[in-house]
This record gives C-alpha cells, structure tokens and sequence, in this order.
C-alpha cells in the first residue's frame, strides 16, 4: 500500500513536475516569442526606415539626374538655337547680298537695254536722215548719187567725231572720278610707308693723306707710280694744290671704288711702287667683288625675294656702282621693289612678283658701255637668260613704255619707277641738259598746227599749251593733247612723268562810246 502510494505520489509528483515544466517551458517560449516579435519589429521598422531613407535617396539622386538632364538639355537647346540664329543671320545677309546683286544686275540689264534702244533709234534715225539727205541732195543740187554720198559721209564723219571727242571726255572725266582718288589713296599709302633717303652720287671720290709729302711718293720718280695706278685701274688721279687731298675721277663707280680702296692700302702701307701698286689693286678688286656679292644678296634679303640665280644677285650687286641722274641703281631699284609690292598688296595681288620685277627691273644698267642696246632690252636678255617668269620680263619690257603694259604688275612697276625717280632730291641733270629738255619740250609742242603759243612749266613735269580758237575746236582739244604726249614719250627721255595742259580761250570786245 505504502508502495503503491509512493507510486501515486511520484506519479503524482512527476505530473505536477510535468505540468510545471510544461508551464515553465510555456512560459518561456511565450517570452521568446515575444521578443522574437518586438525583434522582428525593430529589424521591420529598421528595414522599413533604411528603406525609406534609400527611397528618400534615390529620389533626390533622380531629381538630380534630372535637374543635370534638363540642364543638359537646355544648354544643347540654347546652343542649336544660337547655332540656328547665326545661320539664319547669314542666310538672310547671303539673301540681302544676292538681292543687292540681283537689283543691279537689273539695273544694269535696263541701262544696257536702254543704251540698246537709244542706239538702235540713232540708227534708223541715221538711216532715216541719209535717205531724206540722199534724196534732198538729188533733186536741189543736181548732184549724182555718188556726189551726194561723198558729201553725206564728209557731214557723218564730222558728226561722228564730234560724238566720239564727247564720248571720250566723257569716258575720262568718269574715269578720272574714279580712278584718280583711289589711286592717290595707294601711291600716298606706299610713298609714306617707304620714306627712303634720297642721296646724289657723285663722279669723283676723295681720299685723305697724312702730308703733302705722300703725293710726291704716289707719283714716284718721273710719274712711273701714277702711271702704274692709273693704267691699272682705268681712273685719272688728279693731283692739284688741295691740301692733304688726292681725287679720283672717272665715270665708272666699280673703277673708283678699287682706286680708291688701293690708295688707302698704299698710304696706310707707306711701300709705293709698281710691283706694291699691282698687288694692291688685285686686292681691292676682290675686295670690290665681294661688296658687290654681299650687297646683292642684302637687297634681296631686304626685300624678301628668294631663289634667284646667283649670278643674278652678283649682277644686281653691281647697281651699287651705277647711278642715274646722281640716284644710286641699287637703292632705286629696292625702293622701286618696295612701293610696288606695297601698292600690288593694297590693290589684292600677289606682291611677291611685284617686289621681283621692280627689283630687277633696272638690271640691265649693270652691264658696261661694251653691251650694245638699251638698258631696257639688255635687262630683258639678262632675265630671259636666268629663267625669271614671263611676268617679270615683261615688266621689265615695258617700265619706260618701250612696249604696251598688259599686266597690272608691269602698270605696277611702272608706277612705281616713276614715283621713286620724282622724289624731291633724287635725281639731278645739269643746267645745260636742264635747258635743252624744255626747249624741247616746247618745240615738240609748236610743231603741231593751230598752236598759238607753249611754255614748259613745273620745272619741265607740264607743258602749258595755247591754242588758236578758230583753228582747234573743243572737240579736238582732247586729240591734240593725245597726239602731243606721244610725241613726248616717243622723243625724249626724261625722269617721271609730264602734264599735257591744253587751253582753248574765245575773247570777245567791243568800246563803248
């Protein structure tokens, strides 16, 4: 019984432990559960907090994106719209420009159109008149068909020529108008950008001695030192009562430019005799030409030209022995080169060319008198023999007007020759020269008939020209002015160029009683 208790009182005992443990354990995991749940919570409330903090984020970085997207496109938009704008700008200039070409091809179109038309009813009035003229001329005069004819064609001609002198001043006044200011506008230009020195050059040189006891030991016993000097180098030394001072004459610069260098080697030396002479002036001639090769190659570097033949630059050295009226060769020629580059470069052209051909353009004054022809066509067989370009030689042809110009290079050049030659001071003639020019001047101008009285004017650039009223009309004024020039350019030489004036004057009087 007691056994039996004790088993109902451990089985008892072990359910109440049972029932207590399945409490506790209840218990516990209610308590799991519930912290699981309040975890649970916290993490779903983290997440959903992260979540919206990510969401926040993403969408302030979309607003972004687009901010930066619109902006983006807005720049692109304003600058295809600029783009847009510029085009249309240019278009609309384009269209103006045409629309300005197009109203003057119009109006060109109805002057030519109406030059046409008033052309046209000249000539059927012509026609109209030489029949009525024919037919008057027939019946009233008795004369034949032939007669009439001659005598209407005389009647014509003076009518025609009459039109053709007006036409002509007409055609020279409008030219004048434009022409005139434009091309002072260029010449002024290239005058002041090219202020060069105007320097004479002389035909004698001077050399210095430290006594006057050196020119009894240049001459040498019985003149056999000034006879060696003299016959080595082509000069005359003239020996007088100048003190400290021999000169050398001679009218070839390269001569006297070695006589000279020679003089100075043997004073300076003090060793004067004939073997010392004849080095001396070997010397001083290889001197000369090495002058003359560098200053050839400086005009050239100075005026910007390259790849001329080196024979070419020696030749074109030699100018700086050469004169002209007392202005020396090489720096006309340079300046000649300058203007005209500078003129072809104002007008659109290449000046390059320009620069080259009024830099040669006097190349043939370096030859010596041995050299048949004039300077101008020696300069042509030099250029055609160093291979210049057509261009070039032509105008080198045509500087003086020896033939036509038929480029605006050599109209350049032309130009060009003549403003450096008419600068003030540089150029010179003597007074005998001086006078014979005007005298010819004005006997050129007498020899043609209806001239009353001529006078050379300006210092020779202009010939003032009166004329007799019944025998030139107004008409013929503008001929005889023509004709004089050419008579002018075809008789004479003379440096730049010379204004034909002719005056027509009608006096009418009477006396009041």
């Amino acid at each position: 019984m007691e056994l039996w208790l004790a088993i109902v009182i451990a089985v008892a005992a072990l359910g109440v432990g049972i029932a207590l443990g399945v409490v506790i354990r209840k218990n516990g995991a209610e308590k799991a559960i519930g912290s699981a749940k309040a975890e649970a919570a916290r993490i779903k409330e983290e997440a959903t907090r992260q979540a919206e903090a990510i969401q926040k984020e993403k969408l302030v970085e979309a607003k972004e994106e687009i901010l930066r997207n619109k902006n983006e496109a807005e720049r692109e938009m304003r600058e295809r719209r600029n783009d847009i704008q510029r085009l249309e700008r240019r278009v609309m200039q384009k269209e103006e420009t045409l629309d300005h070409k197009l109203e003057n091809l119009e109006k060109k179109d109805q002057e030519l159109q109406n030059k046409i038309k008033i052309a046209e009813d000249r000539e059927a009035a012509a026609d109209a008149v030489k029949a009525e003229q024919e037919v008057l001329l027939t019946k009233i005069g008795g004369m034949s068909v032939e007669e009439a004819r001659a005598s209407l064609l005389e009647r014509v001609e003076i009518e025609s020529r009459h039109e053709m002198a007006m036409k002509l001043s007409e055609i020279e006044q409008e030219c004048k108008e434009n022409a005139e200011e434009t091309a002072r506008n260029i010449i002024g230009l290239a005058i002041q950008r090219c202020a060069a020195d105007s320097v004479s050059e002389a035909t004698v040189s001077v050399v210095d001695l430290p006594g006057d006891e050196m020119k009894g030991r240049i001459i040498g016993r019985e003149g056999r030192n000034i006879r060696a000097i003299e016959t080595l180098t082509g000069v005359d030394l003239i020996i007088d009562d100048t003190p400290e001072a021999i000169t050398i004459s001679t009218f070839d610069p390269v001569r006297r430019e070695i006589a000279r260098l020679a003089l100075e080697k043997l004073i300076s030396d003090g060793r004067i005799h004939p073997s010392r002479i004849e080095e001396m002036v070997d010397k001083s001639r290889k001197e000369v030409e090495n002058i003359i090769k560098k200053e050839g190659e400086q005009a050239t570097f100075a005026t910007g030209i390259h790849g001329m033949n080196h024979e070419l630059v020696k030749l074109l050295g030699r100018l700086k022995f050469r004169t002209s009226y007392g202005q020396n060769v090489l720096k006309h020629s340079i300046e000649v080169a300058y203007i005209a580059g500078m003129m072809a470069s104002e007008l659109g052209l290449d000046p390059t060319v320009a620069k080259r051909a009024g830099l040669l353009h006097d190349i043939g004054k370096a030859m010596t008198h041995e050299i048949d022809g004039s300077h101008v066509d020696i300069g042509v067989d030099i250029a055609k023999k160093y291979k210049e370009s057509p261009e070039v030689i032509h105008a080198i042809e045509a500087h003086h007007g020896d033939v036509e110009p038929r480029t605006v290079v050599a109209m350049i050049v032309q130009a060009a020759d003549a403003v450096s030659a008419a600068r003030p001071g540089a150029r010179r003639e003597n007074l005998e020269q001086y006078i014979k020019r005007l005298q010819k001047l004005e006997e050129i101008a007498n020899s043609f008939p209806g001239i009353e009285k001529s006078f050379a004017i300006q210092a020779g650039r202009e010939v003032r020209i009166m004329v007799k009223p019944d025998e030139v009309s107004d008409d013929e004024m503008a001929f005889l002015a023509r004709d004089i020039a050419h008579k002018i350019e075809g008789e004479m030489e003379y440096p730049g160029q010379i204004k034909i004036n002719v005056i027509r004057e009608t006096r009418k009087s009477d006396v009041a009683k």
